[in-house]
């Protein structure tokens, strides 16, 4: 089977030649990557019991199928995506309960279950990120590595933590072909400069949160702190603005687009920022009932919750990620 990419370059020349400039001629690795980082997590990734080998090679034999149809690769995914997202959902409305009940034991052990299931997200983001550095440069001669890295693919886009809603959303489920065709071309000179060194890879699969994470996260607390009247912990406003309402603005499409076409000033005064934002307020369930009325009723605690989301939560940087997993799917 012949296999083309698609190389789509949209920015300028200037921008493409300073990307590429990086890996030019002298580029070194300023920390070693450990080639067995990956099945250390293969490991860690097959141990959560969220899916077995059959499930796996279902998903790979409709991939590399040519006859293969969309009803196919819907039918192998799916009732996984469908476990792990009710998993989550069921582990939600139990915190909800407890929370509404008092009882901090279940708010934990519902909050655990939640946080499981995130890191296991996590974890197959890393394993792809790490397969795709380390396939480039090492021959693992084992198949059930490159499957893995095929079976995520399908199943990440699909895991939407915090929406709730009945069933899974198979919109972005395609079998794609791809073609090649040059549309313009000119030459670039690279030799210039000195080539900074690429950091390596390391501690995958942790399950703890980096300094620059654990920061951000304490900073959207402390800017959250005091908006919000009622017996409300840093939990709940944590789940609210990092949780509900940015996983729901990071599922438009609409913002996704205009976040790769613009920069953060030009994105921050979008009329579809404020419009998207106030659909999420209004999307949100009963969990969050307390705070959505608050901010309905407010136009200044609207505007200090956008500026936490695009400064510590980091809205726009996640949209333009997310935009380009995205089209790395298509």
């Amino acid at each position: 089977m012949t296999m083309l990419y698609v190389l789509d370059f949209v920015n300028s020349s200037d921008e493409i030649l300073a990307a590429f400039h990086t890996y030019y001629e002298t580029a070194e690795l300023e920390s070693a990557t450990d080639p067995n980082l990956i099945y250390d997590l293969r490991a860690k990734l097959d141990g959560s019991g969220h899916y077995d080998d059959f499930e796996v090679e279902r998903v790979v034999k409709v991939e590399l199928n040519p006859m293969a149809r969309q009803a196919d690769l819907i039918a192998a995914v799916e009732p996984v995506a469908n476990r792990v997202v009710h998993a989550f959902n069921a582990a939600k409305q139990a915190w909800v309960v407890a929370t509404a009940q008092g009882d901090e034991r279940a708010v934990a052990d519902a909050k655990d279950h939640m946080d499981a299931l995130t890191l296991f997200k996590g974890d197959m983001t890393t394993f792809q990120r790490l397969y795709s550095f380390l396939s480039q440069i090492l021959d693992y001669g084992n198949t059930e590595i490159e499957k893995r890295a095929i079976f995520y693919r399908r199943l990440l886009p699909l895991l939407e933590f915090g929406r709730e809603r009945e069933g899974i959303d198979l919109s972005g489920v395609k079998l794609t072909h791809h073609s090649l065709k040059a549309e313009a071309k000119r030459n670039l000179l690279y030799g210039e400069g000195d080539a900074p060194k690429l950091d390596g890879m390391s501690d995958v699969g942790s399950g703890s949160l980096q300094e620059k994470e654990k920061a951000r996260l304490d900073e959207i607390i402390a800017r959250v702190n005091d908006l919000f009247e009622g017996q409300l912990t840093d939990d709940d406003q944590l789940h609210y603005v990092n949780g509900f309402l940015k996983s729901h603005m990071l599922a438009s499409e609409e913002l996704q687009v205009q976040a790769m076409a613009n920069t953060k000033a030009q994105f921050d005064n979008s009329p579809t920022l404020q419009r998207e934002f106030l659909d999420a307020v209004m999307d949100s369930d009963t969990a969050f009932d307390t705070m959505s009325r608050q901010v309905l009723a407010s136009e200044r605690l609207r505007e200090d919750l956008l500026k936490i989301l695009l400064g510590p939560g980091d809205l726009y940087g996640a949209l333009r990620r997310m935009a380009g997993a995205n089209e790395s799917e298509v």
